[in-house]
């Protein structure tokens, strides 16, 4: 990906369409993920990601494996834009007279787009997480309280009363959510678990550059050869779904802390350091892994599919099509 000189606009497209492509290819893993992530001991709904799965399409239907996607499809082009922009930005200001990186350099660069990046990640994924969880929830209530499940789901979704009619229950939209959110607290409302966010992306980017940078080297043509496209894309993967389950620990703190609605039986925490002991004493240490092969399974593929979108060329592709600026 490194070895094409690419411009600015052609990245930003490039990195929309991989995201695009990459959430809807991967999105029902990623439910699964935050499903299991957030389930507790004492209200252990799913035993591993296919059961979740197969218990969401039996329960949901087969779109709601997909709750949470538009949120994620509309936000991913802005949160891409920003990370290669601001990794651009520092890599410019970092190097000198044009020499290649160091890699202390290049993680620094790293670390820079992944802070910037969370502008658009934490609400994207503060409003994902409600949507996904909401079918978990309804079910975790049906069975810990013996309701139905309608009665059970109307403690989290809005109500539409049909005249004459029984009571239906919608799902809750991302724009509700919001409003909301707004209302009740603010724009800091949208921005819970922001630092539990810095601190999965930040070590993500330090892990993930220097290694996928040195895994791609390992397969150069010659010393100042490029990497041939499936050393690439495998050091894409290999190095993504590295870093994913290195940093899976702080994504289900995030996970935890970023959940508005809870059964009635889980713990409620206040912060991060909360969150850390009460995991510990109540579900032990192996709870960290919750959900880390679905995040490995999330992460590569997604960066697989960027590097097929990078060797395609597809950003330069749709900008020849551009009328260009005369000077």
């Amino acid at each position: 990906m490194a070895d094409k000189q690419i411009s600015l606009p052609a990245k930003l497209i490039n990195g929309g369409i991989a995201g695009l492509i990459g959430v809807t290819c991967v999105f029902p893993i990623d439910l699964a993920k935050t499903r299991l992530q957030n389930q507790q001991n004492g209200s252990r709904l799913y035993t591993s990601m296919s059961d979740c799965l197969i218990k969401t399409i039996r329960s949901e239907g087969y779109f709601g494996m997909y709750r949470g996607a538009a949120v994620n499809l509309t936000l991913v082009t802005p949160e891409k834009a920003i990370k290669l922009a601001a990794n651009d930005f520092f890599r410019f200001h970092l190097s000198k007279d044009g020499q290649k990186l160091t890699l202390l350099k290049e993680m620094l660069a790293g670390c820079g787009a992944g802070t910037c990046q969370v502008i658009v990640t934490t609400p994207m994924e503060m409003l994902k997480i409600q949507l996904q969880d909401a079918g978990r929830i309804g079910e975790t209530d049906e069975r810990e309280v013996g309701i139905g499940r309608e009665a059970a789901q109307r403690k989290l979704m809005p109500e539409t009363v049909t005249p004459g009619g029984p009571v239906e229950v919608k799902s809750p939209t991302a724009i509700q959510l919001t409003r909301e959110l707004l209302r009740d607290k603010g724009i800091a409302g949208l921005y819970k678990g922001l630092g539990a966010t810095l601190l999965r992306d930040v070590p993500f980017s330090v892990i993930y550059f220097p290694l996928f940078a040195n895994l791609n080297n390992l397969g150069r043509r010659g010393a100042d050869g490029p990497a041939p496209f499936y050393v690439s894309f495998l050091s894409g993967c290999v190095a993504g779904s590295t870093a994913a389950v290195a940093v899976n620990p702080v994504d289900v703190i995030k996970t935890r802390l970023q959940s508005l609605t809870r059964g009635s039986q889980e713990d409620t925490y206040s912060g991060v350091t909360d969150c850390i002991s009460k995991i510990l004493k109540n579900e032990g240490p192996a709870a960290f892994l919750k959900g880390a092969y679905c995040r490995a399974l999330v992460i590569a593929p997604l960066f697989g599919i960027a590097q097929v979108v990078y060797f395609l060329g597809v950003g330069e592709f749709i900008l020849s099509f551009l009328p260009k600026r005369e000077n």
